[in-house]
């Protein structure tokens, strides 16, 4: 199941703003994902580490997300390129249903007796403090944030050892999430482009985010494992940084395409993955819950 098969200058006024290939539909969809107890305690390679870490990014996305669409909406009425502006509609509706799909997963989390709520509130401080910033530089860290999770969904869409260690009641979600963040990888930049950001301003905060998200992130994981301290194992927890960090590891392997974000020429379709997500996106549609099968019109648009 869900296995692999297989530019900053300017455009002129007859070109696209948007460099999404033409291939690929950025389009909302609700999965109505369900998680009771037949997802496991330890549903990531039956890892204590590497489980409670993946909830602690799922913890995030919901106000993380929110805070893209506000970054994106807010520059929405300058965009006049047609496509593009479909483009940022689809985005909007997207991000919406990501964050409504690991709700349900938090709420998972959180009936396991994990501090969701607590940390939710830690990082609504954090975000509310972002969003003092000039809007565009909001922009910017929105552009950042959505370079390293188009990454992570590349690896994971890429790599069939990744989506093998999750149990069969998580991988449908983290795939169906991995598609949508490829398909729409470029908007933000593109907006990002349109209304003016400089290098320095997407370079800069590509460091910042990264910073920020690796703090918080790590933060949730050790509250996590804390809260669930009696099954805390030094063996997994070393196992698992290296399985992230080592040779080929999760995150390890992932260096060079952040790198690549400092190019001077970069663009996020430099990487054209649209035939791995139009076979994944192929697959996922048997997910879909039967009350969604025809698509959701309601978005947060």
């Amino acid at each position: 199941m869900l296995s692999t098969k297989p530019a900053e200058k300017r455009a002129s006024k007859v070109s696209l703003a948007s460099k999404t290939p033409g291939n690929v539909n950025i389009k909302a969809q609700r999965m109505g994902f369900e998680f009771n107890e037949q997802v496991p305690r330890y549903w990531l390679e039956n890892s204590h580490f590497l489980s409670h870490m993946m909830n602690a990014l799922s913890v995030l996305f919901p106000l993380g997300e929110q805070f893209f669409v506000d970054s994106v909406r807010a520059y929405r009425d300058q965009i006049d390129d047609p496509k593009l502006k479909a483009e940022v509609r689809g985005f909007i509706g997207q991000e919406a249903m990501h964050s409504l799909e690991h709700m349900a997963m938090n709420q998972h989390v959180r009936d396991r007796g994990m501090p969701v709520d607590e940390m939710e509130k830690h990082l609504a401080v954090v975000l509310n403090a972002t969003k003092k910033l000039p809007k565009r530089h909001q922009l910017a860290i929105t552009c950042a944030l959505e370079h390293m999770t188009a990454m992570m969904a590349d690896m994971l869409l890429e790599r069939d050892d990744i989506r093998e260690g999750m149990h069969e009641t998580m991988r449908p979600l983290w795939a169906w999430h991995a598609i949508e963040e490829t398909e729409h990888k470029a908007v933000a930049y593109d907006v990002f482009q349109q209304v003016g950001g400089t290098y320095a301003e997407r370079t800069f905060y590509l460091a910042f985010s990264t910073a920020a998200l690796g703090v918080m992130a790590t933060y949730f994981t050790c509250r996590m494992m804390l809260k669930d301290a009696r099954r805390f194992s030094i063996k997994d927890t070393v196992s698992g940084l290296w399985r992230l960090w080592g040779n080929n590891g999760t995150f390890s392997s992932l260096i060079p395409a952040w790198f690549a974000y400092f190019k001077p020429g970069y663009h996020p379709w430099d990487h054209d993955n649209s035939e791995l997500v139009a076979h994944f996106k192929a697959e996922i549609q048997a997910y879909i819950a039967p009350q969604y099968q025809n698509g959701n019109r309601k978005t947060l648009q």
